[in-house]
């Protein structure tokens, strides 16, 4: 098969189209043939040998994928409400930029409907670290204000879509009045310029002094001692990467009065059988969300799998809104 490794620790042009031999479903996976790749920002600090690759794990990059089923155990298959032929998108630890590609047979959803295999790409990682944060962990409720760092990304798109279906007020950050009104079509309430706007003050005014109730952090750093400021009574900040340094300096009383938690997450090292409940989670009630088009997946730009290089490039500007997606076919 086709694949995309790294060649060693680097930049984009690491990335090289190579021949692999095709991966054999091992018991609870299925063999996948991969139409379309996910590109996120993990398989960029994996290219740079900022993120290892977890044992037993594929070293090829890329968490998330969609084809079609075409291998897999007779009881796995029928375990997984599937059959060989089916439309599948899955959340897969590794090993996603390549022809083939074997997934947890519980972490394989049936393609939405209406969905094409590059749309469905776009999926997985987005989707399962939203819903694995900001509701299952944050515990977002209908009527609160959520705050996301970054909306214009592929985390962000998707938080705003979901935050909104499920009835509650969002306030984005992004870096430019683009992004900004782009999230606001998306479905954001407000959008804050970070690069000419205080987000503590401007997340302040429009709550009326309250502040927000849920923060989601892709940034760290200096922000979180920042978010504290803007979060209300009992908010929770759930940190899910920590683009802006890992050093934090945080006032504890701001904490104690207020209430907060703060919370931290990863995803790829978890079990299958926890990334599997909240595959459940997501088709029960997120997938007819989609299918019934309240929310769908923002693509920025598709690219042929061995421009995969063009790829990464592209996300390292920080200049798309949304995801980028490596097309196989």
């Amino acid at each position: 098969m086709r694949a995309i490794e790294i060649t060693a620790p680097g930049g984009p042009e690491v990335l090289r189209l190579c021949e692999r031999p095709r991966p054999v479903p091992r018991p609870g996976e299925l063999l996948i043939a991969v139409q379309a790749s996910g590109v996120n920002r993990p398989d960029v600090l994996q290219r740079k040998g900022q993120y290892p690759v977890p044992p037993g794990v594929s070293d090829l990059p890329g968490l998330e994928i969609a084809g079609t089923v075409a291998g897999g155990s007779a009881a796995d298959l029928t375990a997984a409400g599937l059959a060989l032929g089916d439309a599948v998108c899955a959340l897969v630890a590794g090993g996603g930029y390549a022809e083939f590609c074997v997934a947890p047979a519980g972490q394989c959803l049936p393609v939405p409907q209406g969905l094409n295999s590059i749309e469905a790409a776009s999926l997985p990682e987005t989707y399962f670290t939203v819903w694995q944060n900001l509701f299952a962990i944050a515990g977002l409720k209908a009527g609160e204000t959520l705050l996301v760092q970054g909306g214009s990304s592929g985390i962000g798109v998707t938080a705003i879509q979901l935050a909104k279906a499920f009835g509650a007020r969002v306030i984005v950050t992004a870096g430019s009045d683009e992004k900004c009104a782009a999230c606001v079509a998306l479905g954001a309430d407000h959008a804050v310029n970070y690069k000419t706007q205080d987000f503590v003050a401007e997340t302040r005014r429009l709550t009326g002094g309250r502040g927000a109730d849920v923060v989601l952090d892709m940034v760290a750093g200096p922000y979180i001692a920042r978010e504290l400021e803007g979060l209300a009574e009992d908010g929770r900040l759930a940190v899910i990467a920590v683009q802006g340094g890992t050093a934090s300096a945080i006032d504890a009383g701001l904490l104690l009065r207020k209430r907060i938690t703060v919370t931290g997450s990863t995803l790829r090292p978890r079990s299958v059988a926890y990334k599997t409940a909240l595959a459940q989670q997501l088709k029960a009630q997120v997938w007819p969300l989609i299918e019934a088009g309240r929310i769908r997946p923002v693509i920025h730009q598709v690219f042929p799998a061995g421009a995969a290089a063009q790829a990464h490039a592209l996300m390292e500007t920080s200049t798309h809104v949304g995801k980028i997606v490596l097309n196989w076919a």
